[in-house]
C-alpha cells in the first residue's frame, strides 16, 4: 500500500503543476484570452484542492489529514461553480451578476462546514484513520450537508456537460476538437466522484485528483493545437439570436429558412407555422402587400417603413447572398436594422433647416433656395413667373394690445387662411417676422394681382377669435413679375418689397404691383 500511496501522490502532485501551469500561462495570456478570468479561477481553485489532497495523503496523523482536507476545500466546492461559469461563456450564454454570486452560496457553506465540523459534525459525521493499513489514511462517514455538496457539485458539471453536448451540431468542425476536450473535462470528474461515493475505487482513495492529471493535460494539448480558449467558437446560433439586427434567412427559392429573436421583435406576426413559405406571400399576409424591396439584389441598402404598436418605425434593408463551398448562392440573408431613430433626428434637422418653427412652412433661406430654382427654370422655359411679398397690418399693436401669444396665434392663422388659396407648385415662405413671401411659377402680373386679392379678402373676411373676442386682420401685398431679360431673384424682391411699400401709403390692406421688366 505505501508504494501504491506514493504513486497516488505522485500523480496528484502532477495534476497540481499542470493545473498551476495552465492558471499561470493564461494569466500572462490573459489580454489574448477572452474567458481569461474565470479560467484563472479556475484553474487556481484545481490546484489549491490536487495539491492540498497530495500533502493530505502524505500527512502522518489524523490532526494534519483534516487540516489538509481543509485546504482542500478552499478549491474543491469552487471550481464546480466556476468550471459551469466557464462553459457557458465559451457557449456565449450569460449569467446575471445575481445568478454568477448564487453559485458560490452552496461552495461557501461548504468550506464553513468543513473547517467547523469538529462543532457541528454535518458534513462528517465521523473521520478516522483506516485500520490495517501501512499508511494513514482517513475515513469518513458522512454528513447532511456531505449530501448537499456532492448533489451540487454533480449537478454543476452535470449542467456543464449539457451545454456544451448541445452546441456540438452547431459549432464548426474545426473547432469540435477545443468542444471535446470540454466536455471530456466534464465527464471525467463526474464518472470517477460517482465511483468514488460508490466504493468502487482502488483502495478507497478519491480517484478524481488524480484524473485531473489527463484533463489537464487535454486542456494543454487543446490550448497548444487549437488556441483553446484564445480563438472562442461562440456557437452560431448565440451570435445569429443576440443580434441586434433583424435577419430574414431564405433559400434559393426566396423561401422563410430561418429568422432571429431581433426579426421577431420587430415583426410580432411572424410566426414558425410561416417557415417554408415564400416570403412575398409572408408579406402578403402581414401587409396586405408583397415585400416593399427588391431583396433579389445583391448588395442592396433601402429603406423600409412599418407600424409596430401604432408607431411608424423605419428600418434600413440590407441583403447580401449566401453562398456554398463551391461559390454559388444558395439563399439570402436580408437584415432590417432598425433606425428610427436616426431618421427622426434627420427629419428634426432638416425641419430646422427648411422649415419656419412657428408656421411649418418653409422659412427665408429655403425659399431663396427653391426661388432661384423657380426662376431658372422661367429663364430657361421662357415662361413667366410672379413673386407676391405681403404682411401684417399694424402687427406691432396687436403684440402691443394682446401680447405677443395672441401675436403667434395671429401670424399661424394668418399662414393657415392663405394655404386654403395655394396649391402645391406654389411656394410659401415665412421672410421674417410677420412678413411672408410667395412664387407662383408660370404666372403674369395679372395672376399673381389676382391671387393676392384673393388671399386679401379671405383675411379680410376670418377675423383671428381668441377666447370669445375676434380680432380684425389685414394684409399689404405688392406683387412683382419675372417676365425675361437678366432680372436676379434679390432684384424681383426689392420690386415687390417696393410694391408693398405703396400699398402701406395707401391705406393698407391693399394689393400693388410693380411695373414689369421687359429686360
Amino acid at each position: 500500500m505505501g508504494e501504491h500511496i506514493n504513486s497516488y501522490i505522485t500523480l496528484v502532485t502532477t495534476s497540481a503543476v499542470l493545473n498551476v501551469f495552465l492558471c499561470l500561462y493564461t494569466y500572462f495570456r490573459r489580454s489574448e484570452i477572452p474567458s481569461s478570468k474565470i479560467f484563472i479561477l479556475y484553474t487556481a481553485a484545481l490546484s489549491v484542492y490536487t495539491f492540498g489532497y497530495a500533502i493530505e495523503l502524505a500527512s502522518n496523523t489524523l490532526e494534519q489529514i483534516k487540516f489538509w482536507t481543509i485546504v482542500e476545500y478552499i478549491g474543491m466546492p469552487f471550481s464546480a461553480s466556476l468550471g459551469l461559469m466557464l462553459m457557458m461563456q465559451y457557449t456565449g450564454k450569460r449569467l446575471s451578476k445575481k445568478t454568477s454570486a448564487a453559485l458560490f452560496v452552496i461552495p461557501s457553506i461548504t468550506l464553513f462546514m468543513v473547517a467547523t465540523n469538529d462543532f457541528h459534525h454535518l458534513f462528517y459525521k465521523k473521520v478516522w484513520l483506516r485500520e490495517n493499513s501501512s499508511v494513514p489514511i482517513m475515513d469518513i462517514a458522512i454528513g447532511q450537508w456531505y449530501v448537499v455538496h456532492g448533489a451540487f457539485t454533480f449537478a454543476c458539471l452535470l449542467c456543464a456537460c449539457l451545454i456544451l453536448i448541445g452546441q456540438w451540431r452547431h459549432t464548426k468542425k474545426m473547432y469540435r476538437r477545443q468542444l471535446l476536450t470540454l466536455i471530456t473535462s466534464q465527464i471525467i470528474p463526474m464518472v470517477a466522484a460517482f465511483l468514488y461515493l460508490l466504493g468502487l475505487t482502488p483502495g478507497g482513495l478519491d480517484p478524481v485528483p488524480v484524473l485531473m492529471c489527463v484533463t489537464s493535460a487535454m486542456y494543454i494539448w487543446a490550448i497548444l493545437s487549437s488556441r483553446l480558449l484564445t480563438i472562442v467558437p461562440i456557437a452560431k446560433d448565440s451570435i445569429f439570436e443576440s443580434m441586434r439586427e433583424g435577419v430574414i434567412v431564405l433559400d434559393s427559392s426566396n423561401r422563410l429558412v430561418d429568422y432571429n429573436k431581433s426579426l421577431r421583435e420587430m415583426l410580432p406576426e411572424l410566426d414558425l407555422s410561416m417557415v417554408g413559405q415564400h416570403l412575398n406571400d409572408i408579406w402578403l399576409s402581414l401587409a396586405g402587400e408583397t415585400f416593399p424591396v427588391d431583396y433579389g439584389r445583391e448588395g442592396l441598402q433601402t429603406d423600409l417603413y412599418w407600424q409596430l404598436n401604432g408607431e411608424t418605425v423605419c428600418y434600413q434593408v440590407r441583403t447580401s447572398y449566401v453562398y456554398n463551398k463551391e461559390g454559388q448562392a444558395v439563399g439570402t440573408l436580408i437584415m432590417l436594422i432598425d433606425i428610427t431613430e436616426q431618421r427622426f433626428l434627420q427629419e428634426q434637422l432638416k425641419q430646422l433647416a427648411y422649415f419656419d418653427g412657428l408656421t411649418k412652412i418653409y422659412n427665408r433661406t429655403q425659399f431663396l433656395h427653391r426661388g432661384r430654382e423657380i426662376l431658372s427654370n422661367a429663364q430657361l422655359n421662357l415662361q413667366p413667373a410672379t413673386f407676391i411679398l405681403f404682411d401684417i397690418d399694424h402687427f406691432k399693436r396687436i403684440n402691443d394690445t394682446y401680447g405677443h401669444d395672441v401675436g403667434d396665434q395671429a401670424i399661424i392663422h394668418v399662414v393657415s387662411v392663405c394655404n386654403r388659396y395655394l396649391s402645391q407648385e406654389m411656394l410659401f415662405a415665412r421672410y421674417g417676422g410677420e412678413e411672408f413671401v410667395i412664387a407662383v411659377p408660370n404666372a403674369s402680373l395679372l395672376d399673381g394681382e389676382q391671387l393676392a386679392e384673393k388671399l386679401r379678402v379671405a383675411l379680410l373676411n376670418d377675423p383671428l377669435e381668441i377666447q370669445g373676442a375676434r380680432i380684425p386682420l389685414t394684409s399689404s401685398f405688392g406683387v412683382a413679375q419675372y417676365n425675361g431679360g437678366s432680372d436676379s431673384l434679390e432684384s424681383l424682391l426689392r420690386d415687390a418689397d417696393t410694391a408693398l411699400y405703396e400699398s402701406k401709403r395707401n391705406g393698407r390692406n391693399t394689393v400693388f404691383a410693380h411695373a414689369v421688366s421687359l429686360g
